[in-house]
């Protein structure tokens, strides 16, 4: 493991050990973390960075043993998304490489799906949160149809566990 992302996960188990905060305490403390750990993109391997062809790629960076976090590297082919979705969890995504564009959803009258707001870039650098509490559902496009893009997310929880 890379000595960057060892040290963000010895911050994050830190962080977890700690008598659980406020929900809006963790994710600013859990963003720092983020944001320190996507200022320069110089410790992802690259058979953790390349893209599928086809579909959009998740790789487990880390999983917390007790299942309070998870981090996972998201690498995009062009032109590839998610379908709507949420996650039931807290989550901080960082921005590391290319861009990514994510539309937020909220759910109608009847079951339909409708959008809240205009869809938003995440460019290197930046920054997104979402949890139940202030909206998780959306969907999320590679913003180039000619290049890769990745970002790390963190959860609270282990994503692959999830329903």
């Amino acid at each position: 493991m890379d000595g960057k992302l060892l040290d963000f996960v010895a911050a994050m188990t830190r962080l977890a050990n700690q008598p659980p905060p406020q929900e809006a305490q963790m994710l600013a403390s859990a963003a720092a973390l983020v944001r320190d750990l996507i200022a320069v993109d110089d410790w992802l391997p690259d058979a953790l960075a390349t893209p599928h062809p086809q579909y959009y790629q998740q790789h487990l960076l880390y999983g917390d043993p007790l299942e309070r976090f998870s981090l996972v590297s998201f690498v995009w082919g062009p032109g590839q998304k998610t379908p709507i979705h949420d996650h039931t969890v807290w989550g901080v995504i960082g921005m590391l490489r290319g861009a990514e564009c994510g539309q937020r959803y909220e759910r109608k009258e009847g079951g339909a799906w409708g959008k809240l707001g205009v869809e938003e870039k995440l460019e290197p650098g930046d920054i997104e949160l979402v949890s139940p509490a202030i909206g998780d559902i959306h969907q999320v496009r590679n913003a180039f149809d000619d290049g890769v893009s990745i970002s790390i997310n963190l959860y609270g929880g282990n994503i692959g566990r999830v329903q």
